[in-house]
């Protein structure tokens, strides 16, 4: 004989009597909740316990003991007792500094939560004082966008604000001008008759050096300029400024024997192919360079060259000096 279960209470129900209805082959309880509805209920539900009301109580949720737990600085002590308007457990919590604090358990459980709030906190006096590369911590500088800064000297004199995490991982080790002058230290450096002396700072963004000309001049010249070859003198007179052009041509140039120092093979208007290993001749007349071709002997690209000297440049300096009334 199957167990009557009326008259038995089931959390806020009260199973009142059997009904003709089966459903997945259990028998439906007529039942009336405390708040005064009644409802029909699988007879497996009030057994099992997994329906406590008509649905004015929320459903209790299955929970996890969180007690003794550790969740970054915090240690979970107890239950509240008391749930959230989510209906999850409160927990109360001991941080490492001492405080305590209560917390939803879901907090907890997605590490939202890792302390009482004295992470956010910086530990000023382990900080002030300490040294990074080049920089020296001098005081704490405020929280900008969630992350701390902390107001740093470097040894060239530049004070500026660093983030926390780029001092901790290194990233950060200078206001930057102490590198940048260490990566490009032109001292003791030659350009063309400038001798480079020292460093002389920025001005306008540009870094400047301080020459001195073979004249005995001595001048601030940008580095751009002294790398790229731009300046070569302090300003004054060179002797370009005494040349005779023609159609863009130099009479003096193209008539001396000259070498440029950046020339690697020695012959004016040959140089090597890096990427066949070929000799290459071109001459520049007027304006133009022109392609002599590409030789596997070097004297074999010095003859092309020579004989367009002979062919362009001879005759165009002498029908120059001639039209000049002179006698070269």
């Amino acid at each position: 004989m199957k167990e009557s279960l009326e008259g038995k209470r089931f959390g806020k129900l009260v199973a009142v009597e059997p009904t003709k209805m089966r459903k997945n082959g259990y028998v439906m309880w007529k039942c009336r909740c405390d708040c005064g509805n009644e409802i029909l209920v699988e007879s497996r539900h009030l057994k099992r316990g997994t329906i406590h009301s008509c649905g004015c109580m929320p459903k209790i949720r299955r929970r996890q003991d969180l007690t003794g737990r550790r969740f970054g600085k915090l240690t979970v002590l107890e239950d509240t007792g008391r749930m959230n308007d989510r209906s999850v457990a409160i927990w109360r919590c001991q941080c490492d500094c001492g405080n305590i604090i209560e917390l939803p358990g879901n907090q907890l459980l997605s590490n939202n939560n890792k302390s009482c709030g004295c992470l956010a906190k910086p530990p000023l006096k382990d900080w002030i004082g300490k040294r990074f590369g080049d920089l020296t911590v001098t005081s704490y500088a405020g929280k900008i966008n969630g992350s701390h800064y902390w107001h740093c000297r470097c040894i060239c004199g530049r004070e500026l604000d660093v983030r926390q995490s780029n001092l901790m991982s290194g990233r950060t080790k200078g206001c930057g001008q102490v590198r940048r002058m260490e990566e490009k230290n032109l001292e003791g450096q030659r350009f063309g008759e400038l001798v480079v002396l020292s460093y002389a700072g920025k001005k306008d963004g540009a870094k400047l050096w301080k020459c001195r000309c073979d004249c005995g001049k001595e001048v601030e010249i940008r580095q751009s300029n002294l790398l790229s070859g731009h300046t070569q003198t302090c300003g004054h007179k060179s002797p370009l400024d005494s040349c005779h052009f023609v159609d863009g041509t130099c009479i003096e140039v193209i008539a001396s024997k000259t070498i440029f120092s950046n020339n690697t093979s020695g012959i004016r208007g040959v140089y090597r192919n890096r990427k066949n290993g070929k000799w290459v001749a071109q001459i520049t007349f007027k304006g133009q360079t022109l392609y002599l071709g590409s030789y596997e002997k070097k004297e074999d690209a010095a003859k092309a060259r020579g004989c367009a000297e002979e062919e362009l440049f001879d005759g165009f300096v002498q029908q120059y000096w001639e039209s000049q009334g002179c006698n070269q």
